[in-house]
C-alpha cells in the first residue's frame, strides 16, 4: 500500500482490491485501464491514479508484474515451450515477452529455467512461498524508465 492509504476511502479500497484480485486470477488477459475502472465502478482517470496511490504501482505495471511472476513459476516448473509460456501468461509477442522479462528480471527466460533447475536441488527445504517472494521482480521503476537511465549513463561514460 502507499504512504499516505488513509486518504482513500474504505470504499473505494475494497473496490481497487476488487479490480486487482481480478487481474491476479486472470493476469493473461487484457486488463485496459477502462475495465478496470469498470470493475470498481470509478472513472479510468479516478482509477489510474486511485491504484497508483493505493499500491504503489501503475496497474499496467502491476499486471506485467504478475504476468513475469507466472512465467517464472512455468520456467522453473514445467517442461512447456517458452513460447508457450508466453502466450499463456498474456503476452501476444514472443520479442516483447523477452525484452520486458530481460528489462525486469535481468535475465533471459531460458537463463531463468537453467538457474532454477540448477538451485532446485539446494532449495529442496525451503518452503515455496519463502523461494517465490525472494524471485519476485521489483517493478517501482518503469521498465522505459530503466532504459533511459541506462542510456543517460551511457552517454555520461563518453
Amino acid at each position: 500500500m502507499s504512504e499516505h492509504p488513509e486518504t482513500q476511502s474504505p470504499e473505494l479500497l475494497r473496490r481497487l482490491l476488487r479490480a486487482k484480485d481480478r487481474m491476479d486470477a486472470a493476469s493473461h488477459e487484457d486488463w485496459p485501464v477502462q475495465r478496470l475502472a469498470g470493475v470498481s465502478h470509478v472513472s479510468k482517470a479516478h482509477f489510474a491514479r486511485a491504484f497508483k496511490e493505493a499500491f504503489g504501482v501503475p496497474p499496467h505495471r502491476y499486471l506485467l508484474t504478475r504476468r513475469i511472476e507466472r512465467a517464472v513459476a512455468l520456467l522453473r516448473d514445467s517442461d512447456l515451450a517458452i513460447t508457450d509460456i508466453a502466450f499463456q501468461t498474456g503476452w501476444r509477442s514472443l520479442g516483447t515477452f523477452g525484452r520486458i522479462f530481460r528489462d525486469i528480471t535481468g535475465e533471459t527466460p531460458s537463463t531463468v529455467r537453467l538457474r532454477a533447475r540448477v538451485a532446485a536441488g539446494e532449495l529442496r527445504s525451503v518452503p515455496a512461498c519463502i523461494v517465490s517472494a525472494a524471485h519476485r521482480p521489483d517493478l517501482k521503476t518503469a521498465v522505459l524508465e530503466k532504459r533511459r537511465r541506462l542510456a543517460s549513463d551511457i552517454k555520461e561514460a563518453l
